[in-house]
């Protein structure tokens, strides 16, 4: 085998794997593709071991999530991007081991930020209600 020989036989493998829509080890999927050993899923894409979510690309080891891309750990998040172990996070860029924030980004081990600030409890949850109605993201 050569490098030509290499790169024709690897280009071949690629356009195989990019056209088929095998689930493998995973339940009760739907509309998925590429996803391996995940369950209860919909329209997700290249995700692993993810329950209960919809919308995933790239995600892995996430629950209840929706519409999120290349997260890692989560749990009941929506429209994140980049985030890992974390909960609860709404419209969140890189975040790390956080917890019931909105639209933040970059932040590590932090719980009830809008914005990046922190916010009392009490106070993070009326926000984020009126915020949620007025950017139409559902519960």
């Amino acid at each position: 085998m050569n490098a030509r020989e290499f790169e024709h036989g690897f280009r071949e493998l690629v356009a195989q794997y990019q056209s088929a829509d095998e689930n493998p080890q995973s339940v009760s999927v739907s509309g998925c593709r590429h996803c391996s050993s995940c369950h209860f899923c919909e329209g997700c894409d290249a995700c692993y071991r993810c329950t209960h979510c919809g919308g995933l690309i790239h995600c892995s080891h996430c629950t209840r999530c929706r519409g999120c891309e290349n997260c890692h750990g989560c749990a009941y998040c929506i429209d994140c991007v980049n985030c890992s172990g974390s909960k609860y996070l709404v419209r969140c860029e890189a975040c790390a081991d956080c917890t019931y924030c909105f639209g933040c980004v970059g932040l590590q081990k932090k719980d009830f930020c809008i914005l990046n600030q922190p916010y009392p409890r009490s106070d993070y949850f009326e926000l984020v209600k009126k915020l949620r109605q007025e950017l139409r993201i559902p519960d």
